[in-house]
């Protein structure tokens, strides 16, 4: 029997495992969003990149694991706990008026988020809403998308081009 990808739900419990990364730019928006929801945020747990995590936990007292600074590859080992079902919820202050040296990183961690149906907050407001949810209070079943249809279609277009 094959086990279809549409067939695999992931279970968020109701202690969530939340990435906080932000660009240079918001790394003091993080911080300040960081502390005021700081009774929230305690009850989970908390990773990030490099900076981002040293700073949220110096200046909020919350304890963040910390990975490699995003342009070190942070944002991919980010992305790897995400692949691996261990990351459930990611905050993601990124600067869109900035220019970003590792930007291909950036998309490829946004990219997965989507592809693996993670909540992710791009800017205060959302994090807000995410924060203030009733599924922080909840378990969650995240479900994924049929990605063997879509890896079916592409093998079968591919076919078709060794045909003519």
């Amino acid at each position: 029997m094959t086990i279809k990808i549409s067939d695999v739900s992931f279970k968020i419990g109701k202690q969530k495992r939340i990435a906080l990364i932000a660009h240079d730019g918001k790394k003091d928006d993080m911080v300040k969003w960081a502390d005021k929801n700081k009774d929230i945020l305690k009850n989970h747990f908390l990773c990030g990149t490099g900076t981002t995590a040293r700073i949220i936990s110096d200046k909020t007292g919350l304890p963040v694991k910390a990975f490699n600074s995003g342009p070190l590859g942070g944002d991919q080992q980010i992305g790897a706990r995400i692949v691996e079902g261990s990351v459930d919820f990611v905050v993601f202050l990124w600067d869109p008026l900035e220019s970003q040296p590792h930007d291909p990183d950036v998309k490829a961690l946004l990219r997965i988020a989507v592809v693996y149906n993670i909540p992710i907050a791009n800017n205060i407001a959302t994090a807000d809403f995410l924060l203030n949810s009733a599924y922080m209070n909840e378990e969650y079943d995240r479900k994924l998308d049929n990605i063997e249809k879509h890896l079916a279609n592409r093998m079968e277009l591919k076919s078709e081009d060794f045909r003519n």
